[in-house]
C-alpha cells in the first residue's frame, strides 16, 4: 500500500514544493496549513492513513514544537520530520527532545527530504514488526495483528473475540494456509491466558507410534529409547493454550486418550503410575471435514463434539480478495527489510493481477510469491515481470485493429500459448519468454534435464544455472 505523508507548512508555495518532492518518490500526500489543522487531521485519522509527517517549526499561533508536544505522546510510533530555516543547535535539540525523527534545515534538497522520509518509514516498519514478533514470542498476539478488513474476515474475528472471553474449546476450520495458527494465537493473546505458554502441535507430523508419548509424556524406561523423562505437550501447555493443528490426522487410538484427557483434565504419561492434572485451554484446527470423517468412522463422534463446542471458520483468500492489497503491502515491507532490498511497493497492474488469482495455497502461497518477487526485483516497485511463475497464467494474444495498430486482446484461449507480447501490445522481455519456455519444457519432458537441454539447444550446466536462477523445482531423472 502506498504510504501517505502529511505536509504541514503555513507557506502555500512550500507546501506545493514539498508535495512535488513527496509525489516524485511515489508517496501520497496530504497538507495542513497550520498546526491546529495538523493536530486535528492526525487525531481523526485511522491507523495507516498517515504514515509520516513533514512539519515546519516556524508557524504562527501553534508552532511546530507545540504540534510535536501534542502529537508525540498520543502517537509515539508516527515519524515526524521537522523543517526550519533556523538551524541553531538549540532549535535542533528542542525538536529532537520533543520527539522529532529527523531535522532538515531549509531549503532542504529533494534528495535529502526523500532519504529522510524513506529512512523514517523503514525504521517505523521495523519497530512495528519487532513489536509484533515480541507479542508473538510473549504469547500476546492481538486481533489487531491480523490483516483483513473484508466483511467475511471481520465476522470471523468478531466470533474469535467472543471465544477469547472464555475458556471454551474452539475448533478452527479452514483450508491450508489461511492462518489458523495466527488466529489461535490471537485468541490466546486476547484471553486471560495471555503471556502463558502457547504450545502448537502438528498432529499430522507425529509418527503414529509416538503420538501418545509426545502428547502425554513418558517416564524414563517406559519403552525402548525412552532414556529420559518427558512431560509431553499437555504439561508443557499447563496454564496456557494447547493448539492441536490438523487434529483430523490423529489415529483412532490416540483419539480415545485425547478424549479422556479433555474430559478428566488430566493426562497419564506412558509408564506412569498416577495421572497428572493439567489446566489447558484447547484450540484445535483442521483443513478437513471432520463431520465427514466421523461418518466414515475415521474420527470419534464424541471427540468431535468435545472439540467443536465453538466452531470458527476462516475464509479462503479467494473469498476475501479485497484483503490482498493490504497483505501484499505487509509482505513487501517485511521482506524488503529482511532481505535488504529497495522495494517499496507494487505497480497497480501487478496488484490487480494478484487480486484476480485463485490462490489455492491461500495466504501462505501469496506470502511465498511476494518473497520471491522481492528477491527478484531490481527496482523500487514490483511489476508483473517479477512474478514469472504467475505471468504465464495470464499471457494475452495480440490483435490488429481496424487501423492496423497492435493492441492487447483477451486472455489467450488456447492453453499452453506462450506470447511474445505484453497486455498493451509491446514486446515482452526476452528473459521472461525464456523463463516460460524453460518451465514448459520441464513439464513436457518430465524434468529430464538431458532431454530438455537437447531440445532447447543449450548445455546441461547452462540449463541447471538458469533453473536455479529462476527458482524452478525439478526432479532430474537423467
Amino acid at each position: 500500500m502506498v504510504k501517505t505523508v502529511l505536509i504541514v507548512d503555513d507557506d502555500p508555495t512550500q507546501r506545493r514544493l514539498l508535495e512535488s518532492v513527496v509525489g516524485s518518490k511515489g508517496y501520497n500526500s496530504k497538507t495542513a496549513s497550520d498546526g491546529q489543522q495538523a493536530i486535528d487531521m492526525v487525531s481523526s485519522s485511522k491507523p495507516g492513513e498517515i504514515d509520516c509527517v513533514l512539519l515546519d517549526l516556524n508557524m504562527p499561533n501553534i508552532t511546530g514544537l507545540m504540534v510535536l508536544s501534542e502529537l508525540k505522546p498520543k502517537f509515539p510510533a508516527l515519524p515526524i520530520i521537522v523543517l526550519t530555516s533556523n538551524g541553531s543547535v538549540n532549535a535542533v535539540v528542542q525538536a529532537m527532545q520533543a520527539g522529532a525523527h529527523d531535522f532538515i534545515v531549509k531549503p532542504g534538497s529533494p534528495e535529502r527530504i526523500q532519504v529522510s522520509i524513506q529512512n523514517a518509514l523503514k525504521i517505523n516498519a521495523l519497530v512495528g514488526e519487532v513489536s509484533r514478533l515480541k507479542r508473538r514470542n510473549d504469547n500476546k498476539l492481538q486481533f489487531s495483528d491480523i490483516i483483513g478488513k473484508s466483511m467475511i474476515m471481520r465476522q470471523s474475528v468478531m466470533l474469535a473475540e467472543r471465544a477469547a472471553q472464555s475458556n471454551i474449546p474452539v475448533l478452527i476450520e479452514g483450508e491450508s494456509g489461511v492462518g489458523k495458527e495466527v488466529m489461535a494465537r490471537a485468541i490466546q493473546g486476547a484471553s486471560d491466558r495471555a503471556g502463558q505458554p502457547f504450545v502448537a502441535v502438528n498432529c499430522g507430523a507425529i509418527p503414529e507410534n509416538l503420538v501418545e508419548s509426545i502428547l502425554f509424556g513418558h517416564e524414563k524406561g517406559a519403552f525402548t529409547g525412552a532414556t529420559s523423562k518427558s512431560i509431553g505437550k499437555f504439561q508443557e501447555a499447563d496454564g496456557g493454550t494447547l493448539f492441536l493443528d490438523e487434529v483430523g490426522e490423529l489415529p483412532l487410538a490416540a483419539q480415545v486418550k485425547l478424549l479422556r484427557a479433555i474430559q478428566e483434565g488430566e493426562v497419564e504419561p506412558v509408564g506412569a503410575r498416577q495421572p497428572v492434572k493439567v489446566n489447558v485451554r484447547l484450540i484445535s484446527a483442521t483443513n478437513k471435514d471432520l463431520k465427514k470423517l466421523v461418518s466414515e468412522g475415521l474420527f470419534r463422534e464424541d471427540l468431535y463434539y468435545r472439540l467443536s463446542v465453538f466452531p470458527l471458520a476462516l475464509p479462503a483468500l479467494r473469498e476475501r480478495s479485497e484483503d490482498i492489497p493490504d497483505l501484499v503491502s505487509y509482505f513487501i515491507e517485511q521482506f524488503a527489510m529482511s532481505e535488504g532490498r529497495p522495494v517499496k511497493g507494487i505497480e497497480e497492474s501487478a496488484l490487480e493481477h494478484l487480486s484476480e488469482l485463485e490462490w489455492p495455497g491461500n495466504v501462505r502461497e501469496l506470502e511465498n510469491a511476494i518473497y520471491r518477487a522481492v528477491v527478484l526485483c531490481d527496482g523500487e516497485q514490483l511489476t508483473l515481470h517479477d512474478f514469472p511463475q504467475i505471468m504465464k497464467l495470464d499471457n494475452r494474444k495480440v490483435h490488429v485493429d481496424s487501423e492496423g495498430q497492435r493492441g492487447a486482446a483477451q486472455q489467450a484461449s488456447v492453453e499452453g500459448d506462450i506470447t511474445a507480447y505484453e497486455y498493451d501490445g509491446h514486446l515482452r522481455r526476452l528473459a521472461d519468454i525464456e523463463a516460460d519456455v524453460i518451465e514448459r519444457a520441464i513439464t513436457k519432458y518430465d524434468s529430464d534435464m538431458s532431454e530438455i537441454a537437447r531440445r532447447l539447444g543449450i548445455g546441461r550446466s547452462t540449463l541447471y544455472r538458469k533453473v536455479r536462477e529462476l527458482g524452478f523445482e525439478v526432479r532430474d531423472i537423467a
